[in-house]
């Protein structure tokens, strides 16, 4: 149904392969820093007219690989597709962050909650299997959802929130409450995630974009329990091919090592974090079992000249080390990112600078270690 990939570093990176180089890609790599991004928003009409047309979705997929030699693609879509589906009415104002109609702050809420049908989430399936078709085997492509915590936490607040008060007011006082919803946003988002991987996604990526809000204690009742409820019900493969999975902490740097025996491949960490260090407590030897890691540059550091930024990028796969290189086996691998997504007001020519600089180095390592 699909061409055979012609670009499998990101995959193999995943998996703790040896690669010619450390691939690349960007959280929100397809999005408003893009100018033809901006112009097919504009023909959408609106942020989700955009990610429920299945063409639009793909164009603008496509559209940073026909700018940079990135190593994968991933799925544009929101994290909040799935609350969606449950009936809380999401809605996104121009210039605004996403607002949902309904919140769910009570039991009354709780109890209307429930796994959603995901034929209303075909869009999302429809486009992960054209931009996969559209991709003609370029490079991967990512599927991904917000983890459990992450959703509960726009579900109960009823959009973004500086404070998180309304969401660990709930927590604190009703921790029933919160772990019911915790529990039927862990099955919907493993049946999610699924779902994306019949319809062509390659790897999966969980982004617990709030994880770091939360006090040590209540991060593994209320955060990390319920990823690990969502791994234990993911598919390992798809037509004969290992489906990596990613988890992403944002602010998770302190529970690297709790995260270690996660049931994933991959564990993405923010700028706060020293990738050497970060490699010593998870990354495993060569022939040993452990996690590749992703990330972790700086967004703003994509506002410095490009020279700086350069710099930057080296320093971070400096401190990652010299890279795992025997084919024969598995080691630490490490696959280049943001610490977090890339900014509206990112110069794309930067990213350009960045993305050759990322490949450029990292083949560099490689060539002085033989």
């Amino acid at each position: 149904m699909f061409a055979p990939l012609q670009n499998d570093t990101f995959l193999r990176a995943c998996l703790r392969q040896a690669t010619a180089h450390t691939p690349i890609w960007l959280m929100r790599q397809a999005g408003r820093y893009l100018p033809e991004y901006r112009d097919t928003r504009a023909k959408a009409g609106s942020f989700m007219g955009l990610a429920t047309h299945v063409d639009y979705a793909t164009e603008v997929t496509l559209q940073p690989l026909d700018r940079y030699p990135l190593d994968a693609a991933i799925l544009f879509s929101d994290i909040l597709t799935v609350p969606d589906a449950m009936g809380l009415g999401l809605s996104f104002a121009l210039g605004e962050g996403p607002k949902f109609a309904k919140h769910v702050r009570d039991e009354a809420a709780v109890a209307q909650l429930a796994v959603p049908d995901m034929n209303k989430l075909r869009y999302v399936f429809d486009a992960v299997t054209s931009i996969r078709k559209a991709l003609n085997g370029r490079v991967p492509l990512i599927g991904f959802s917000g983890s459990p915590w992450t959703l509960a936490c726009y579900m109960v607040e009823g959009g973004g929130s500086d404070d998180y008060r309304q969401v660990k007011t709930l927590m604190y006082s009703r921790p029933d409450l919160m772990h019911r919803i915790l529990a039927i946003n862990a099955d919907a988002v493993a049946l999610y995630l699924n779902t994306q991987i019949e319809a062509g996604a390659q790897a999966v990526m969980i982004f617990d974009s709030w994880g770091g809000v939360l006090a040590d204690g209540m991060f593994q009742q209320f955060s990390l329990a319920y990823t690990r409820r969502v791994l234990s019900q993911l598919k390992r493969s798809q037509d004969g091919s290992v489906v990596p999975r990613i988890v992403f902490t944002k602010g998770g740097g302190l529970w690297l090592t709790e995260m270690a025996d996660l049931d994933c491949d991959v564990l993405g960490v923010d700028w706060t974090v020293n990738l050497g260090q970060a490699r010593a407590l998870v990354g495993g030897e060569v022939g040993g079992s452990g996690k590749a890691l992703q990330g972790n540059l700086d967004p703003n550091s994509l506002f410095a000249p490009q020279e700086a930024l350069c710099a930057e990028a080296r320093r971070v796969l400096d401190s990652f080390g010299q890279p795992h290189t025997d084919a024969s086996t598995r080691g630490p691998t490490h696959i280049f990112n943001l610490g977090h997504g890339i900014s509206q007001f990112t110069p794309p020519e930067h990213v350009a600078a960045l993305v050759e600089a990322v490949h450029a180095h990292s083949k560099m390592l490689r060539n002085s270690q033989s």
